[in-house]
């Protein structure tokens, strides 16, 4: 079967790309990752006519189901997630054939060795030729167990010996620290080798995000201005209307700086700061992030007190409802001093773009769900119309929005029709959903795709993983040594703490208003 789909680096063109049947089994399937994200994405897959024949699903868990129990669970899952509600039943059942479930301990060797024995079976029944995609939909904890016992059960193979193909996708977090994430590397790369491990971060699978590269880089109006000469500043805002919505014990042990800023918010800070890739494939693409990494300058010791704020919220008012503080949700302490926000001041110490800062920040309980990259341009060297009034007289601002209505819009300044020379801004829009007929695929989508065809431009690799969690571990050391402040420090419904203002104010600048 031939799959046409969109390069994400190539505007206009298409590429044939052709998924080999393949098994995925996933570790953990009974989770809310599979229920909300993984089953409705392979099903809308299914629906547009993307998997090979006889790909196939193995739920491997600790929950005791036959085939069919899971199947129905799974039904369940996709009429409730699936952009593709309600369920198309000839699509259905054809992809259903291929749901299988086998119960298990992640720690008992028996149940890999039948795990094996079950694949091997599949391999013959549906063609799919010993390919294996091993999902670890799983607490991050296990994830060097499951490696250890997928290898000593003979279920990682070498392509280049003809016994068809293995691959491993994880989810985030990527340890904790640097030192933790560079064990987790050291034990994967025990079992698997780098090209076979996908690191997943769902916000390079969105659109806006996969066409960050295609604006840059294909477009010759932007490229020439987008450096230190043209641009002021660029400001990287990921907020959420929602609390922790039950993950509690998670969050306690993760807070912002660990779940946003190391991975979401860095990753969108290296697709807009790094360079043009000498060639549009996976390794040349990932060596430019890395190099913008790199090039982050560290902050530690008392550049950590002055450019780095956290906040955490508390009770307040969010979308007319009001809503209760951090610390009165369940599984979080009564006390805590987890921060559910930050906002920190990064340079880039590289010629394209010294001397121009980055501004993040990321939190919970904001008043609007918004993600969003924001490039402010330096004003014109001579102000013509500096008599009128001054706040008309606005900076351009390009505006890439992640999430939601994903697009992107370029705000200009114009004459208002009269006799006069009124000037006010107006707004160059582009969205997805009224550009192009056709529904936007969901982040799962994507990136599952990518990783049955074994393109691993969009997934994160090992030294790009440390490289962030260099950029973030000294701020963890500071904060590890200093009380945190007094938290709460701002109200559910508001744009964070007055500290998060004052950062990007003393520098003679304000937090875009969205």
């Amino acid at each position: 079967m031939v799959t046409t789909v969109q390069n994400p680096l190539r505007e206009g063109m298409t590429v044939q790309r052709t998924p080999e049947p393949s098994i995925m089994v996933i570790m953990g399937a009974t989770g809310d990752l599979t229920h909300r994200k993984l089953m409705p994405s392979l099903y809308n897959l299914a629906v547009e006519h993307l998997l090979p024949n006889g790909f196939s699903v193995v739920g491997f868990s600790r929950q005791d189901k036959d085939h069919e129990d899971w199947r129905s669970d799974m039904r369940q899952a996709v009429d409730k997630y699936s952009r593709y509600a309600p369920v198309q039943p000839s699509v259905w059942d054809s992809f259903a054939q291929g749901l299988f479930f086998k119960q298990a301990d992640f720690a008992d060797e028996n149940c890999y060795l039948q795990l094996k024995e079950m694949l091997d079976k599949l391999d013959k029944e549906r063609g799919t030729n010993g390919n294996r995609i091993f999902y670890l939909a799983t607490p991050p904890t296990v994830f060097p167990l499951i490696a250890e016992m997928l290898g000593k059960a003979g279920l990682v193979t070498d392509q280049a010996f003809g016994h068809g193909w293995t691959r491993l996708v994880i989810e985030k977090p990527f340890g904790r620290d640097l030192e933790s994430a560079q064990k987790l590397n050291r034990e994967l790369l025990s079992v698997f080798h780098e090209d076979q491990i996908y690191r997943i971060d769902h916000y390079l699978g969105k659109e806006t995000v996969q066409n960050i590269l295609v604006f840059r880089f294909a477009n010759g109006l932007f490229e020439p201005i987008w450096n230190r000469n043209y641009i002021d500043n660029v400001q990287i805002t990921a907020a959420e209307d929602i609390g922790i919505d039950r993950r509690g014990g998670y969050y306690e042990t993760a807070g912002a700086l660990r779940d946003m800023v190391q991975s979401h918010m860095l990753q969108l800070l290296t697709l807009t700061a790094m360079e043009a890739p000498v060639a549009l494939d996976p390794n040349a693409v990932r060596d430019e992030k890395v190099k913008a990494l790199r090039a982050v300058r560290r902050l530690r010791g008392q550049h950590v007190l002055q450019d780095v704020v956290r906040g955490q919220y508390g009770p307040g008012w969010v979308g007319g409802q009001h809503v209760e503080g951090y610390r009165a949700e369940e599984g979080v302490a009564p006390d805590s001093a987890t921060e559910t926000y930050v906002a920190l001041k990064l340079e880039i110490d590289n010629w394209r773009w010294a001397g121009t800062p980055f501004y993040l920040r990321t939190g919970k309980r904001m008043p609007k769900r918004l993600t969003e990259i924001a490039i402010t341009f330096k004003q014109a060297p001579l102000a013509l119309f500096k008599d009128l009034d001054p706040d008309s007289m606005t900076p351009n601002v390009l505006a890439m929005r992640i999430q939601p209505n994903e697009g992107i819009s370029l705000k200009i300044v114009a004459k208002v029709p009269g006799q006069g020379y009124d000037i006010q801004p107006v707004y160059m829009d582009f969205l997805y959903g009224s550009s192009f007929a056709r529904q936007v695929p969901e982040a799962y989508e994507r990136l599952l795709l990518d990783v049955m065809i074994g393109d691993s431009t969009l997934f994160t690799r090992r030294d790009e993983v440390e490289q962030a969690w260099e950029i973030v571990t000294p701020i963890l050391d500071e904060w590890s040594h200093t009380p945190a402040p007094d938290f709460p420090n701002y109200a559910a419904g508001t744009w964070g703490p007055d500290c998060g203002q004052e950062l990007i104010e003393r520098d003679g600048r304000t937090w875009r208003v969205v």
